[in-house]
């Protein structure tokens, strides 16, 4: 699936849709302190929080302003600094600063119509605004899911929302892959929904090029396994051995190894 492609799919609706799922779990939370496994060192509080800066931080980034890591490793240190200065820990009054914060992205990108800027993001990266709206998607869903998980509650994950998150890490992913000396062609499939081919040359990361050459490993996945396993919420064994991923070509042995190519978004 192309960005052409992608923009048939309503994103504004999947991004507020997500966007109030989110705050309606991490405020239903029954202990504001409770630590969410995935993130140990962040509380329903701090996660919350780290999501509701987001919204405002990217309208701020696709009107040339505001703050981003220079580089990817500075990432931890950058959000950890974001929990820390918090205007607020109301969760009520982060669920409302997202929410707001959230429709008025949307609102801007929408202004921007078919000449969407590019903007500045985490690595040093210049990426288009529109498309960055698949990057936080990709936060609304997965610490969404990391919260409903130390809760016990269900975050069903509609799938077609994984190819919309997917165009936002294409653009980030070549700034953040971590195997310097890897050469390889893979050919991903999201059942149902979208392939793409990434090229490594020399650790150089091409994702979907005109002329890829000969594929070395083809992988199949479920679209939510997908995803959980881009972001390492889950590993490759369980998927794997339930059909949920399958991986052959020329070098299969390479197939398990593809996420840790990169660093975690």
């Amino acid at each position: 699936m192309h960005t052409k492609e992608i923009s048939a799919i309503p994103v504004a609706e999947a991004v507020a849709g997500t966007a109030r799922r989110f705050t309606e779990l991490a405020v239903s939370a029954p202990d504001e302190d409770a630590v969410v496994a995935a993130t140990p060192a962040w509380s329903v509080t701090d996660v919350l929080g780290h999501v509701a800066m987001e919204p405002s931080r990217y309208r701020d980034l696709a009107l040339g302003r505001g703050e981003w890591p220079s580089r990817v490793a500075d990432l931890p240190a950058f959000n950890a600094e974001q929990v820390r200065t918090l205007p607020t820990r109301d969760r009520a009054d982060l669920a409302g600063i997202l929410l707001a914060d959230t429709d008025a992205l949307l609102a801007t990108i929408a202004e921007f119509g078919d000449r969407p800027p590019l903007m500045n993001f985490d690595g040093d990266q210049r990426v288009r605004a529109d498309l960055a709206l698949g990057t936080l998607l990709g936060e609304f869903v997965v610490h969404g899911y990391d919260i409903a998980r130390s809760l016990g509650k269900p975050w069903p994950i509609e799938p077609s929302h994984v190819p919309i998150i997917m165009a936002g890490l294409h653009q980030i992913l070549p700034g953040w892959a971590k195997s310097p000396a890897h050469t390889a062609s893979y050919a991903l499939r999201l059942r149902g929904l979208a392939s793409y081919t990434y090229v490594f040359r020399d650790g150089e990361l091409t994702v979907d090029p005109a002329e890829p050459g000969r594929i070395d490993v083809r992988l199949s996945l479920e679209p939510v396994t997908a995803l959980l396993l881009n972001y390492g919420r889950i590993g490759p064994v369980k998927p794997a051995l339930t059909g949920k991923a399958l991986v052959w070509g020329r070098k299969p042995w390479l197939g398990p190894g593809l996420v840790g190519r990169f660093h975690s978004p």
